[in-house]
């Protein structure tokens, strides 16, 4: 038999979501066939079979949270492999010999069964015990499922034999918002004070609807945490006249449109910055422990907001491309970004970001660094403002930018000089096109 197992995705993926079947027990594969879907925290991606035969066995279920990369999902007939262990319904409920008897096994759905089952734990850990020392019984899976959420066992009232704590009664704990199992273990362990439920902040159960966060949500809470506590970041602020870039912009599109292409600001706005990353290399760099890496080309990020999040794919070496063919990779990123359809090396690997807010009325504001990138631009709203011109005072089309540096890589005068080389780009922007 062959063991089909959960893929890695992305060089950083370390779990995933198994999405959707395109198989069943019984189905002959070849290599080349579509599976399945795996969801990662970015997007949603089709596995293919590396080898052929008939599917024994589904090992995971659609819908299953948390599957490990490696983790055997499927089984083939064929001799290439030994068979993988059978589900671990037995070990998931295992238990040293002094506790009780493991009764409640059937209290775990057959589907949490299948899904966890890969994932079964080889060594035990420590039984979990109150500030009493006193032992708290629950099973590895809602050992398991309760660290996932950040919940405090001690917290949690067992309704499994003998008072245990199972998988049904972490969900109800989670489903009321934590709010008596306060989020104490993982801060304890860390040195931190325990974060306040908000039920002690004054919001009282059954006043809201608690939304589960997705492993999209949780990626980035993680990574823009992780930036925002590790990079000490400065903010730059630059004005940028439009009126020229409008006019450009509506005699190019004008010439593109029989060819269906339609240039935005926003296309503009990457083909600056990656022209002037090109003429201040400085500022497209990326802080390692090792040195400074001094990136080759412009790959600039720009920031698209999807259902749950946000993801970031990649204009590659920009400063090589013109305006059309950034339009036309742009709006297809962001189409397929929306629709969760984006390889990994689209949306990972940039070493610039354009993060634009000007579409909602957005006037000014900074973004979080995206590491390891040095630098994010943000970018305001055009509007009309007053401006003075040669003494004298007139109405133009401005807009505001932000340049978030990280201050390791990017100083304030690389930096600055970024934004010299920035402006006038865009302020003529047939200077983009010589």
């Amino acid at each position: 038999m062959t063991d089909i197992l959960m893929p890695a995705l992305s060089p950083t993926m370390e779990e995933g979501v198994l999405a959707k079947w395109h198989i069943k027990v019984g189905d002959t594969v070849s290599a080349g066939d579509v599976i399945a879907e795996i969801e990662t925290d970015k997007a949603t991606m089709e596995v293919e079979a590396v080898d052929e035969g008939e599917v024994l066995e589904i090992l995971v279920e659609e819908g299953a949270e948390g599957v490990k990369v490696n983790t055997p999902i499927a089984r083939l007939s064929g001799d290439d492999a030994a068979p993988a262990p059978k589900k671990a319904e037995a070990k998931e409920d295992a238990a040293p010999a002094n506790a009780e008897p493991k009764a409640d096994a059937k209290d775990e759905s057959p589907k949490a069964e299948k899904a966890d089952a890969p994932k079964a734990e080889t060594k035990s850990e420590p039984a979990p015990k109150r500030e009493d020392g006193e032992r708290i019984f629950a099973s590895p899976l809602a050992r398991r499922l309760a660290k996932m959420a950040g919940l405090d066992l001690a917290s949690i009232k067992g309704t499994g034999p003998h008072g245990r704590i199972v998988k049904r009664d972490v969900e109800a704990a989670e489903a009321n918002g934590g709010a008596t199992a306060a989020k104490a273990a993982p801060a304890a362990a860390e040195g931190k004070k325990p974060a306040p439920t908000l039920a002690q902040l004054g919001i009282p159960d059954g006043t809201y609807d608690l939304i589960p966060l997705d492993g999209m949500r949780k990626a980035i809470a993680r990574r823009l945490v992780d930036s925002v506590n590790n990079v000490p970041h400065f903010p730059l602020f630059i004005d940028v006249e439009l009126d020229a870039l409008m006019a450009a912009r509506a005699q190019i599109n004008k010439m593109l449109e029989p060819r269906g292409i339609k240039v935005s600001v926003n296309d503009f706005v990457i083909k600056a910055a990656a022209m002037a990353l090109k003429a201040v290399p400085e500022a497209n760099a990326s802080y390692t422990p090792e040195g400074i890496a001094m990136h080759h080309n412009a790959d600039v990020s720009m920031a698209v907001a999807i259902d749950g999040g946000l993801i970031t794919p990649i204009i590659r070496k920009a400063e090589t491309k013109g305006l059309a063919q950034i339009a036309t990779e742009s709006k297809d990123l962001a189409t397929r970004a929306r629709d969760r359809k984006l390889k990994p090396e689209e949306f990972q690997g940039g070493t610039f970001s354009v993060s634009n807010l000007g579409m909602f009325g957005i006037k000014q504001f900074t973004s979080i660094i995206n590491e390891p990138q040095g630098c994010i631009m943000s970018v305001g709203a055009g509007e009309p403002r007053p401006v003075v011109k040669n003494g004298e005072l007139t109405v133009a089309t401005v807009m505001t930018v932000t340049l978030t540096c990280d201050h390791r890589v990017v100083d304030g005068a690389v930096g600055a000089r970024f934004l010299q080389a920035f402006k006038p780009l865009l302020e003529d922007p047939l200077s983009m096109l010589a």
